[in-house]
């Protein structure tokens, strides 16, 4: 490989010091219920939706595991039926001691990384409602870092989520085509 192919290669982000990535397992499931319900960011799920999701979607999603071995992050995610090569985000969360070490950058090199190997990734996916500036500069430099475009457009605007259930719109994150 030539200097400027490795320029090209994909930057992928090692976890922070003493932390680790990891597959959710059912055990995991009430941590992570806890620090969506704790981001204060999140639309939080029932709590029996976060050990479905660590049942049936551990393969598309990775935990944080601090020293102890407790989860301090998360990232949800499945490959969309239509597109079985696309990996749609679900949720990315950070224990509050934990933010800004840069390891929700890390869960999320780390998960597009191993799906890839796994099922030939092309293309990833998530929703971001307007102002949650976290997210939008975690996908923007994610599709920065890996040299991927961006594309942005709503999905769902506010006017189709349900009467009384207050709503921003659902901007649609579309990054790909991957080549890693």
């Amino acid at each position: 490989m030539t200097a400027a192919q490795a320029d090209l290669q994909p930057q992928f982000l090692e976890m922070p010091e003493g932390l680790r990535i990891d597959h959710p397992s059912v055990a995991d499931g009430a941590e992570l219920w806890r620090i969506a319900r704790d981001s204060e960011t999140l639309d939080v799920n029932s709590s029996y939706s976060y050990l479905l999701w660590c049942r049936d979607f551990a393969g598309t999603s990775v935990v944080g595991r601090g020293p102890d071995g407790e989860p301090v992050g998360f990232i949800t995610g499945y490959l969309r039926p239509d597109r079985p090569r696309t990996l749609l985000v679900w949720q990315v969360a950070v224990d509050q001691q934990h933010r800004g070490k840069g390891l929700a950058a890390a869960l999320l090199d780390g998960l597009t990384a191993r799906v890839s190997a796994e099922r030939g990734l092309i293309g990833l996916e998530t929703t971001i409602t307007p102002g949650n500036t976290a997210s939008e500069r975690l996908f923007t430099s994610f599709a920065k870092r890996h040299s991927v475009p961006l594309e942005r457009e709503v999905l769902f605007p506010a006017g189709v989520f349900p009467k009384g259930a207050e709503h921003d719109p659902e901007v649609l994150y579309r990054m790909g085509p991957f080549d890693f």
